[in-house]
């Protein structure tokens, strides 16, 4: 047995992902049906790198998805990409079933934000990384370790790297866990701001003048570095 062969995984000795004895066609509904089993077995979306584990190094894995996705057009659930990888999540229109089913969203628990939490987890998303002084600046009122805490709590938000400001204070930037539960592949999904205010549907002027619900400053304490996590990823 050579050193290369020796250091493989168990796994990776058994799976054969070339598949070179199969014609095309059967080869490429095999990788389809590993890929969508993988994706199908894992509590969280699956990234790139972990689907070629199981196909062939020539093969496309956007197409294999494409090809997923249509076979799944008629079904309640599809492929989405989301938080850098695909997940099987059930289509909205099904929504107020499963609701009636089983009391809650389909396979969230989350607690529901108040509008102050979310209100600070949307500046953290368009503005990251930011201190908890620079939020507070922001809405014109104090941010408290409250309802960081609660944000953290939830893994929407994790600390970011040490702000040039004087003491160093720790910065807030979304996780992963933040796009997956607003089911959005990467930050730059993210709704353009000023669009937002187009629309009405969000006022910076406002939010500087502090026209904000009550609930920003619960806690107690002004320091930065009364939070301290680890690094967001």
């Amino acid at each position: 047995m050579s050193e290369a062969s020796a250091r493989r995984k168990p796994n990776e000795q058994l799976l054969d992902t070339e598949l070179d004895h199969l014609p095309p066609e059967l080869r490429w509904r095999e990788w389809m049906g590993r890929v969508e089993a993988v994706i199908f077995a894992a509590n969280e979306p699956v990234t790139r790198s972990v689907l070629a584990r199981v196909v062939g190094r020539n093969c496309n894995i956007e197409l294999i998805i494409d090809d997923i996705r249509a076979e799944l057009a008629g079904r309640p659930y599809e492929l989405v990409a989301v938080a850098g990888g695909w997940q099987h999540r059930t289509k909205k229109i099904f929504g107020d079933a499963i609701l009636a089913a089983f009391g809650t969203a389909a396979g969230e628990g989350a607690k529901e934000l108040s509008q102050a939490e979310a209100l600070v987890l949307m500046c953290i998303a368009y503005f990251q990384p930011i201190t908890r002084g620079e939020l507070s600046s922001f809405f014109g009122k104090e941010v408290s370790r409250d309802l960081i805490g609660v944000l953290r709590a939830q893994e929407l938000i994790a600390s970011g790297p040490r702000s040039p400001q004087p003491g160093a204070p720790y910065t807030y930037v979304t996780t992963k866990n933040f796009l997956s539960q607003f089911g959005l592949d990467t930050l730059r999904q993210l709704p353009d701001f000023e669009a937002l205010e187009d629309a009405g549907l969000l006022s910076k002027e406002k939010l500087l003048a502090g026209d904000i619900p009550a609930g920003l400053a619960s806690g107690e304490g002004d320091g930065e570095d009364d939070i301290v996590g680890e690094q967001a990823p």
